[in-house]
């Protein structure tokens, strides 16, 4: 058993954006052709405090580098008041030969980059054709870990960007974030409300804690890309007047999402366009509209954790990194 702590996953991922965008592409693609099993992922609820979670998230990818892997994330709110990241998370890794666990990874790092990379690699492909402008700016509700790691991949992935409109309900918490987003050498602004915000730009990403639907996209110019990752902030009726794209449809549709609520309340999931793997096979099309509002609505598939560990591990081997348990099975 090969056991691989926090700081060297960033030893392996600092650096790596272009990368994991890449490993995160050819996930959803492999996801497309058929060559995952991504079982629904398990809520561990707790009945006396409704706001926290844990989700166990299986998955097998398969091609040139099989894997198969388990990821146990916890999302604990409350820890953002105390000073600690709202989540935790370990990745399992288990060898195809045997079936025996191989490794052991910190998993709060592939999860966040994989969302944010999952994010700029949809950003890219639904704005391509878009005015210049699009691309240019982007408005983040939402100012925590995920958002920073949201705007790192952008930047990186939409070399035109340039500006950022911010919103947090803790304005102390947008003024801190817009310090740190400084050193990214982005223009930074922060709105003094949510309507503000999302009118900032067309392109905006939504990255909270949200627990139930809380906006609308009234204020949304037309045009404007939704890359609603946090999956619970867009109200149903804002969804069903969207063009929504996907990373599954049967996973997405789940858990009390904006997207489950939508599908609740139309009777149907017709709704949905596309989902993402198809559009980068081209087995979908979806081009860019100067009109619609287009929504992508990533549930986080098991599948781009596992891709991604299995590149952490490789990297590891490699150069030597991690603890070894030779004893972990007797």
């Amino acid at each position: 058993m090969l056991i691989l702590r926090r700081r060297d996953v960033l030893d392996l991922l600092d650096g790596a954006e272009d990368t994991v965008c890449a490993i995160v592409e050819n996930a959803y693609a492999a996801h497309a052709r058929g060559e995952t099993a991504v079982p629904h992922s398990v809520f561990l609820r707790f009945p006396d405090r409704p706001g926290d979670r844990i989700i166990a998230l299986p998955a097998y990818v398969g091609g040139e580098r099989p894997i198969a892997a388990l990821k146990w994330v916890a999302s604990f709110p409350g820890n953002t008041a105390a000073g600690r990241e709202r989540a935790s998370a370990a990745i399992l890794l288990n060898s195809l030969a045997d079936g025996r666990p191989e490794a052991l990874l910190e998993g709060a790092v592939i999860s966040a980059r994989r969302t944010a990379a999952s994010a700029a690699v949809a950003a890219g492909l639904l704005t391509a054709g878009a005015p210049a402008d699009v691309r240019r700016g982007v408005t983040l509700v939402g100012c925590g870990v995920i958002g920073f790691e949201i705007l790192r991949f952008l930047r990186a992935r939409l070399p035109e960007l340039e500006e950022v409109t911010l919103y947090d309900l803790d304005a102390s918490r947008a003024a801190g974030f817009a310090d740190r987003v400084a050193g990214l050498g982005l223009k930074t602004s922060v709105a003094g409300d949510a309507d503000t915000a999302m009118a900032a730009h067309r392109l905006i990403a939504l990255a909270t804690t949200a627990g139930e639907p809380h906006l609308g996209t009234g204020a949304c110019r037309p045009g404007t890309l939704i890359l609603h990752v946090s999956l619970r902030d867009l109200t149903p009726e804002a969804v069903l007047a969207a063009r929504n794209v996907v990373d599954d449809t049967d996973h997405v549709c789940r858990e009390a999402t904006s997207l489950d609520l939508a599908a609740r309340r139309s009777g149907n999931r017709d709704f949905v366009d596309a989902e993402i793997g198809d559009l980068l096979t081209g087995a979908a099309e979806l081009p860019y509209s100067a009109e619609a509002l287009t929504v992508f609505s990533p549930f986080g598939l098991g599948a781009l954790d596992a891709a991604l560990a299995a590149h952490v591990l490789d990297g590891a081997a490699a150069r030597g990194l991690g603890t070894h348990v030779p004893d972990f099975i007797a």
